[in-house]
């Protein structure tokens, strides 16, 4: 993957920026299956700029993904790695702090990238992987509306896991999330609840 398209993928996953700059509603039917919450939703839009299309998923990835789901609990800020009716392992989240609440539905793994670099949407500041990176690690997107996104993905700042601090997007550790998305791949099953 080039530097450029890595830049594009990740500039569109929402991030810890300004919410006065962002008033984007997302409609009730913005993922197959989604449901979103009952409050208002919010989510950073990506940049015009960047508006690439989501590439189709890899078959068999989807066959490998197929046994294993992830399952979010909202008010337990956790989610949990499931292989079949069992719980393999779980780790703590933050997420969507109240006008952008993380959306809550059925969904699956659309992308994933490792080491992304951040473009901010409004400065144009690029922050290359690294430990300054507020994407941390890794990240994986599992909802999209075709202008906002939410994903997984690391953070420098893990004094913040516990907590609904995001913009919508649910963060987790760098050593947690390196774990889990050795465990997924494109069309894993993301289930976000209560």
């Amino acid at each position: 993957m080039t530097g450029k398209s890595s830049l594009r993928r990740s500039t569109l996953i929402c991030l810890a920026v300004s919410a006065a700059l962002c008033s984007t509603q997302l409609p009730s039917s913005a993922n197959t299956g989604a449901k979103t919450p009952s409050s208002s939703v919010a989510l950073l839009p990506e940049p015009s700029t960047f508006k690439p299309e989501l590439p189709p998923l890899d078959a068999s990835a989807m066959l490998a993904a197929a046994d294993t789901r992830l399952v979010v609990r909202l008010g337990e800020r956790r989610v949990y790695v499931y292989q079949g009716d069992e719980v393999k392992v779980s780790y703590p989240v933050a997420v969507g702090r109240a006008g952008w609440e993380t959306p809550r539905g059925k969904f699956k793994i659309l992308r994933m990238e490792k080491n992304p670099a951040w473009k901010n949407p409004w400065t144009g500041d690029v922050i290359p992987p690294g430990r300054n990176n507020p994407m941390g690690e890794r990240a994986i997107d599992f909802y999209t509306d075709g202008r906002n996104y939410a994903a997984f993905h690391g953070t420098p700042n893990e004094s913040v896991i516990g907590q609904a601090v995001s913009h919508g997007c649910i963060r987790m550790r760098n050593a947690d999330i390196r774990a889990m998305y050795d465990m997924v791949a494109e069309g894993t099953e993301v289930l976000v609840e209560h």
